[in-house]
Protein backbone atom coordinates (compact mmCIF):
# COMPACT_ATOMS: atom_id res chain seq x y z
CA UNK A 1 0.00 0.00 0.00
CA UNK A 2 2.74 2.55 0.79
CA UNK A 3 4.19 1.94 -2.68
CA UNK A 4 0.89 2.96 -4.29
CA UNK A 5 0.68 6.11 -2.18
CA UNK A 6 4.31 6.92 -2.98
CA UNK A 7 3.67 6.51 -6.72
CA UNK A 8 0.58 8.70 -6.51
CA UNK A 9 2.60 11.31 -4.63
CA UNK A 10 5.27 11.30 -7.36
CA UNK A 11 2.58 11.77 -10.03
CA UNK A 12 1.15 14.73 -8.11
CA UNK A 13 4.63 16.22 -7.66
CA UNK A 14 5.34 15.85 -11.38
CA UNK A 15 1.97 17.44 -12.23
CA UNK A 16 2.67 20.35 -9.87
CA UNK A 17 6.15 20.97 -11.30
CA UNK A 18 4.83 20.76 -14.87
CA UNK A 19 2.01 23.21 -14.18
CA UNK A 20 4.24 25.63 -12.28
CA UNK A 21 6.78 25.71 -15.11
CA UNK A 22 4.00 25.95 -17.68
CA UNK A 23 2.52 29.01 -15.94
CA UNK A 24 5.95 30.64 -15.74
CA UNK A 25 6.73 29.98 -19.42
CA UNK A 26 3.30 31.07 -20.73
CA UNK A 27 3.14 34.64 -22.01
CA UNK A 28 1.08 37.11 -19.96
CA UNK A 29 -1.41 37.75 -22.76
CA UNK A 30 -2.01 34.01 -23.30
CA UNK A 31 -3.20 33.30 -19.73
CA UNK A 32 -6.96 32.84 -19.48
CA UNK A 33 -9.37 34.09 -16.80
CA UNK A 34 -6.77 35.48 -14.35
CA UNK A 35 -3.48 37.42 -14.54
CA UNK A 36 -0.30 35.38 -14.79
CA UNK A 37 0.96 36.43 -11.34
CA UNK A 38 -2.22 35.20 -9.69
CA UNK A 39 -1.97 31.88 -11.54
CA UNK A 40 1.59 31.45 -10.26
CA UNK A 41 0.42 32.05 -6.69
CA UNK A 42 -2.52 29.66 -7.03
CA UNK A 43 -0.39 26.83 -8.46
CA UNK A 44 2.41 27.49 -5.98
CA UNK A 45 0.34 27.54 -2.79
CA UNK A 46 -2.46 25.13 -3.76
CA UNK A 47 -0.46 22.40 -5.56
CA UNK A 48 -3.14 19.81 -6.40
CA UNK A 49 -6.15 22.08 -6.85
CA UNK A 50 -4.12 24.90 -8.43
CA UNK A 51 -2.55 22.54 -10.97
CA UNK A 52 -5.92 21.17 -12.04
CA UNK A 53 -7.41 24.68 -12.18
CA UNK A 54 -4.52 25.85 -14.34
CA UNK A 55 -4.98 22.98 -16.79
CA UNK A 56 -8.74 23.50 -17.00
CA UNK A 57 -9.21 27.26 -16.74
CA UNK A 58 -5.89 29.04 -17.14
CA UNK A 59 -3.79 27.30 -19.74
CA UNK A 60 -3.96 28.79 -23.26
CA UNK A 61 -6.18 26.95 -25.73
CA UNK A 62 -3.45 27.04 -28.38
CA UNK A 63 0.21 27.24 -27.49
CA UNK A 64 2.11 29.94 -29.37
CA UNK A 65 5.86 29.72 -29.48
CA UNK A 66 8.16 32.35 -30.99
CA UNK A 67 9.71 31.27 -34.27
CA UNK A 68 6.87 29.02 -35.42
CA UNK A 69 6.11 25.35 -34.88
CA UNK A 70 8.71 22.97 -33.50
CA UNK A 71 8.21 19.86 -35.62
CA UNK A 72 9.96 18.06 -38.42
CA UNK A 73 8.15 19.93 -41.20
CA UNK A 74 8.89 23.35 -39.73
CA UNK A 75 8.87 25.92 -42.51
CA UNK A 76 9.95 28.89 -40.41
CA UNK A 77 7.97 32.01 -39.58
CA UNK A 78 6.04 32.10 -42.84
CA UNK A 79 4.60 29.10 -44.67
CA UNK A 80 6.19 28.65 -48.08
CA UNK A 81 3.42 30.24 -50.10
CA UNK A 82 2.58 33.06 -47.68
CA UNK A 83 6.05 34.61 -47.57
CA UNK A 84 5.86 38.39 -47.95
CA UNK A 85 7.16 39.70 -51.25
CA UNK A 86 6.95 36.34 -53.02
CA UNK A 87 5.48 36.63 -56.53
CA UNK A 88 3.53 33.64 -57.76
CA UNK A 89 1.70 33.90 -61.08
CA UNK A 90 -1.84 32.63 -60.90
CA UNK A 91 -1.37 30.81 -64.23
CA UNK A 92 1.95 29.32 -65.49
CA UNK A 93 1.22 30.75 -68.94
CA UNK A 94 1.42 34.24 -67.42
CA UNK A 95 5.13 33.82 -66.64
CA UNK A 96 6.71 34.20 -70.09
CA UNK A 97 10.29 34.26 -68.73
CA UNK A 98 9.81 30.89 -67.03
CA UNK A 99 8.32 29.34 -70.18
CA UNK A 100 11.16 30.74 -72.34
CA UNK A 101 13.80 29.22 -70.00
CA UNK A 102 11.96 25.87 -70.06
CA UNK A 103 11.95 25.83 -73.87
CA UNK A 104 15.65 26.76 -74.07
CA UNK A 105 16.59 24.06 -71.58
CA UNK A 106 14.53 21.43 -73.43
CA UNK A 107 16.16 22.40 -76.72
CA UNK A 108 19.63 22.23 -75.14
CA UNK A 109 18.89 18.76 -73.80
CA UNK A 110 17.66 17.60 -77.23
CA UNK A 111 20.83 18.88 -78.88
CA UNK A 112 23.04 17.16 -76.31
CA UNK A 113 21.12 13.90 -76.76
CA UNK A 114 21.49 14.01 -80.57
CA UNK A 115 25.21 14.77 -80.26
CA UNK A 116 25.67 11.76 -77.95
CA UNK A 117 23.75 9.56 -80.38
CA UNK A 118 25.89 10.74 -83.32
CA UNK A 119 29.06 10.18 -81.30
CA UNK A 120 27.86 6.70 -80.34
CA UNK A 121 27.06 5.84 -84.00
CA UNK A 122 30.50 7.07 -85.19
CA UNK A 123 32.28 4.98 -82.54
CA UNK A 124 30.53 1.81 -83.68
Amino acid sequence: MPLIYGGFGLVLLALWIFCLLDVIITAEQDCRNLPKGLWILIVLFLPEIGSILWLVAGRPQTVTRPGGPLYKGDTGRFPEYDRPGRFVPSNPDDDEEFLRRCRERAEEQRRAYHERQQQKNQDE
